[in-house]
């Protein structure tokens, strides 16, 4: 069954909205390269494909909601930066026009009637929001024994790749549609691999921005210190344009204020060079499939032929690094969460996390039926603010100075690399998600918030995987040149997308 709600027409509603004041960076002190002529047309064939591919033909449920009349708002777009360009945003990121769901059933009629700032920036800019995407629903946070991609809005989202195959999470809609086809690029979040390995596993260029380079205001929270919006797309130049179009400062996001950003994050791309540059491979991340490896090592060696001098880097994460995480994640939902559902427009809907709990125990039938809800009751009982200041203050040590600072210092290398992750699993509702278990080190960038770029790297049996790249705080410039450098030096064939289930290569 497809859950999709239909906009409706909202034209007016899109021309007035405007960036916030808050934001200091104006539209037109940002100029990104000449937007493609046919907007009209690129939007109504988005349209059509969404029509075909996610209402109909192998459902791949990665769109909750569109507007029809987008093509109309993407002509009035086109001498913006972003000229009219097509964005689909992960449903946990306010948009005017529609309800913020998080996927649950529980925020189906959360029509806020504001945009996150990151979307009025987006506008302001040129983009054109073409609808909202599902994603595992409340950001995969719910718990331990979730279905990547599954909510109880949008139901579950197929990989187009192979659509009996997992499109991973939580921005899994986001990772799917672009993949699809149904946009020019779109909006995911991620407090732990949630833009990365939905980009990895979809084929996707995705990238996690340092935390404070977007604003997370008006975007359903799990972590204060690891949350952030960032682009999902086909090219790392679409990943610098979009970043372009939505970072700048936020005054009801403090983080945001000390963040260190430039102008144009598409800038020097087409020039960049890693001639010289040493990198730091970490090889206890790459696993143990012999195909993923052979991927990784056609990547290492387009890498040497770009002139970038490759450094094997010693890294495993310490227990403690481990024990103190989730409790860290569990006191931030709580406390994040009461204050997002507690100053929510309006009176209906629950108010607290405690109020999800009630809501999810009463409707089991539809929300707990492939998976119960074992982390949010955990995070209710996660109250010790000394435990939880002394647990992150261990985290921001593991990661930062005695992790990635560290590991880049001591090594004299500019950027860390890995693959992403392995790939695609077959989704299984009963038994729950089946990750590739030591492949990949986003959980180091994750938890310190700072930047990291999946680029396609190959594909394993027509399924993708992603080159990860990885800088300390602030580095996101340089990341995302450093990524544009492997994308136009990588020698490895990408798969395609069958929107078929899954077969052995030659069958």
């Amino acid at each position: 069954m497809n859950h999709r709600i239909l906009a409706r027409p909202a034209l007016a509603l899109l021309l007035a909205t405007t960036a916030p004041a808050a934001f200091a960076q104006s539209a037109e002190a940002i100029t990104i390269k000449e937007a493609p002529s046919s907007a009209i047309t690129e939007t109504r064939t988005q349209i059509e494909r969404i029509k075909t591919l996610d209402d109909a033909g192998p459902m791949l449920n990665a769109v909750i909601a569109y507007n029809p009349d987008a093509a109309a708002v993407a002509v009035t777009q086109t001498e913006k930066p972003l000229g009219g360009r097509t964005v689909l945003v992960k449903d946990n990121v306010e948009t005017a026009e529609w309800p913020t769901t998080a996927g649950s059933l529980a925020l189906a009629d959360n029509a806020t009637g504001r945009d996150a700032p990151i979307i009025a920036l987006l506008r302001a800019r040129g983009g054109v929001v073409l609808g909202k995407t599902n994603l595992s629903e409340w950001a995969n946070i719910r718990s331990n024994n979730s279905t990547s991609g599954w909510s109880g809005v949008g139901g579950l989202t197929r990989n187009p790749y192979a659509i009996d195959r997992n499109s991973c999470g939580s921005s899994s809609g986001s990772g799917a549609a672009i993949a699809a086809g149904f946009a020019w690029a779109a909006i995911g979040t991620e407090t732990n691999g949630s833009i990365t390995c939905p980009a990895s596993i979809n084929g996707l260029v995705g990238f996690k921005p340092s935390v404070g380079i977007v604003s997370r205001t008006h975007v359903v929270p799990i972590s204060s210190t690891q949350d952030t919006a960032g682009p999902m797309t086909k090219t790392v130049a679409d990943a610098a344009m979009l970043l372009t179009a939505i970072a700048g400062p936020d005054s009801a996001d403090p983080v945001t204020l000390e963040a260190k950003r430039v102008a144009d994050y598409s800038a020097g791309l087409d020039t960049a060079t890693l001639k010289g540059v040493r990198i730091g491979v970490l090889r206890g991340a790459v696993g143990d499939r012999p195909d993923v490896k052979a991927l990784f090592e056609t990547a290492l060696a387009d890498l040497t032929r770009a002139g970038a001098v490759l450094v094997d880097v010693e890294y495993e994460a310490p227990g403690e690094l481990w024990e103190a995480s989730l409790p860290v994640l569990m006191f931030e939902l709580r406390v994040e969460m009461d204050k997002y559902l507690s100053t929510r427009p309006g009176t209906a809907g629950p108010r607290s996390l405690a109020d999800v709990v009630a809501f999810n125990k009463e409707h089991a039938a539809e929300e707990m039926r492939w998976f119960n809800q074992d982390l949010f009751e955990q995070a209710l009982t996660t109250t010790d603010a000394d435990a939880y200041a002394k647990n992150l203050a261990t985290l921001r040590r593991l990661t930062r100075a005695e992790g990635i600072d560290k590991l880049l210092a001591d090594n004299k290398v500019t950027f860390l690399v890995a693959p992403t992750q392995g790939p695609a699993w077959s989704t299984d509702l009963v038994n729950g998600d089946n990750f590739n278990g030591r492949i990949g080190a986003g959980y180091l960038a994750a938890i310190a918030g700072y930047p990291h770029i999946t680029v396609p790297m190959g594909g394993v049996e027509g399924l993708p995987i992603g080159f990860s790249i990885m800088g300390g705080q602030w580095q996101d410039h340089e990341v995302l040149k450093a990524g544009a450098v492997y994308e136009k030096a990588r020698t490895a064939k990408l798969p395609a997308p069958t929107f078929e289930r899954w077969k052995p290569a030659g069958e």
